[in-house]
């Protein structure tokens, strides 16, 4: 089981190396595009450095952030003033990523909703998760679950078998780097979506694996076991020549805050993931970071 942790390293963000600074709107609509480029090109290079502080600390699996190219939505990234200059760093970043054998993926935010009932925000969802694969397209990263953009469903509205239908619907829509790359994951709400849930309206019908969450699992709709749930979401696996990859994370409330909420994640991981034996990889969804993955738990 490789271990990884999601996006910000404590100890480079310490040192002034963040590979996700952004800006408020207000910063964008005065600064606009060419402030934005400035920033990405940063961003990027500043990207490489954590893979390499990775493999210096042979950590293996690793979320990118997904505020790497600020507002993406607003502009077309090959229309940035930097863009050869990034191009060139993204492909650094890729190339050394291959020569460590680092899993990179994507995460991209809540608001990518795929089964909205609203055409602009299925839009808007399409050209963000398209301009994630583009990203990982810049770094030669592979057009498979390997790279993975991950995403929730994100609603039911009142309707699950109709939502998950939209879902599959306008998944036909994304670019074919994006359809090859796209996963969907198990929710942490009752009202939202398990990993059968899934399995039946999503993986059945347009084939993309699941990651599973064992956080949100224990959240979500209880429609099955723990172990069930863990060995469905590795059957969606099968087939795509591609190691299962699964989200790990425990109760803040538990352990640091009685008064978080319950979705809220530890700072760093108590309870061991149970993936029974298997060969996964895992990331650690620790608001620690690489502190989480340097103290995961031995037994």
């Amino acid at each position: 089981m490789r271990l990884g942790y999601a996006c910000i390293n404590t100890e480079l963000t310490e040192k002034g190396v963040s590979s996700n600074r952004g800006m408020i709107k207000r910063t964008f609509q005065s600064k606009g595009v060419n402030y934005a480029s400035e920033v990405a090109l940063a961003n990027v290079r500043a990207l490489k450095e954590i893979i390499q502080w990775n493999a210096d600390n042979d950590i293996q699996v690793y979320r990118m952030s997904s505020l790497l190219f600020p507002w993406m939505s607003e502009y077309e990234i090959q229309d940035l003033p930097d863009i050869d200059l990034i191009k060139t760093a993204l492909l650094a970043c890729g190339k050394l990523a291959r020569q460590h054998a680092q899993r990179l993926s994507f995460h991209p935010g809540p608001y990518n909703v795929l089964c909205s009932p609203k055409d602009s925000v299925v839009d808007k969802t399409i050209k963000e998760l398209n301009q994630h694969s583009q990203i990982m397209d810049l770094m030669g990263l592979p057009r498979s679950p390997y790279a993975k953009i991950n995403i929730h469903l994100g609603g039911a509205y009142g309707d699950h078998a109709g939502s998950m239908q939209r879902f599959c619907d306008n998944f036909q829509r994304l670019d074919e780097g994006t359809k090859a790359r796209l996963t969907v994951e198990n929710d942490d709400k009752p009202s939202m979506y398990s990993t059968k849930m899934l399995y039946e309206g999503v993986h059945k019908v347009i084939g993309i694996p699941i990651v599973f969450d064992s956080h949100h699992f224990s959240l979500g709709p209880q429609d099955q076991t723990y172990e069930e749930a863990f060995y469905l979401a590795r059957e969606t696996w099968e087939g795509t020549g591609v190691k299962q990859i699964c989200h790990h994370s425990n109760s803040r409330r538990k352990y640091d805050d009685p008064k978080a909420k319950p979705v809220a994640h530890s700072d760093l991981i108590h309870e061991r993931f149970e993936n029974f034996g298997e060969d996964i990889d895992l990331v650690l969804e620790a608001k620690k970071k690489e502190l989480a993955v340097k103290h995961y738990p031995k037994s």
